[in-house]
């Protein structure tokens, strides 16, 4: 080294790569962890679709009115797993409360009217039944098993599922450590200090 700020040797070129992959890799595991969104349609049919719905803990499922008539989101108390908090669009802590407040066309009441949305991110494990408050009797009836893995195939042997955004990581985690291995490569085989930055 000369003491020049814009020469870098091959082991400093080394050191700064590796600090450069393994930060890309921590974010990515940081993306890795989240959990993933499912979107069930609230439709003019008076249905959700699909009716049943299975996520992994942490997921999140985002109910979509792709109709114009307005729908509920609305659990079945007593048919929530027991240590889950009560959940409702309009946000509600009982079903008595969600029932008695709901009013067609207003949102505060828990209302989600045409296309809007109402989302929930469910960590308990069992199987969470709901319902659309004005379509109950016709039979809007919809639930969300929560389960280790989320859904799994009903046939053949257990495969284990891989999130798409773990294969992502590991593909730009692959793709880093490529490109500093073949840097570090070049550098190693052709030596010397190089000037970062323009020439004069």
């Amino acid at each position: 080294m000369d003491g020049n700020p814009t020469t870098m040797s091959r082991r400093g070129f080394v050191r700064t790569a590796g600090g450069v992959a393994a930060l890309s890799a921590a974010a990515g595991t940081a993306t890795a962890q989240e959990g993933q969104r499912h979107t069930v349609d609230m439709t003019d049919e008076l249905v959700f679709d699909p009716d049943a719905i299975t996520v992994a803990p942490g997921d999140t499922v985002v109910w979509e009115n792709v109709g114009t008539i307005g729908h509920s989101v609305t659990a079945y108390e007593d048919d929530i797993p027991g240590e889950a908090e009560y959940w409702a669009s309009g946000g509600f802590d009982s079903e008595d409360a969600a029932r008695r407040a709901y009013s067609s066309g207003d949102p505060d009441s828990g209302d989600v009217g045409g296309g809007e949305t109402y989302e929930h991110t469910f960590e308990v494990e069992g199987t969470h039944e709901y319902f659309c408050i004005p379509h109950e009797s016709v039979g809007m009836l919809g639930s969300v098993t929560v389960q280790p893995g989320g859904a799994t195939e009903a046939s053949g042997p257990e495969v284990p599922q891989v999130p798409d955004s773990a294969r992502t990581l590991a593909i730009a985690t692959g793709i880093a450590l490529v490109s500093v291995i073949a840097l570090a490569y070049f550098f190693v085989k052709y030596g010397g200090d190089y000037e970062v930055g323009d020439e004069e």
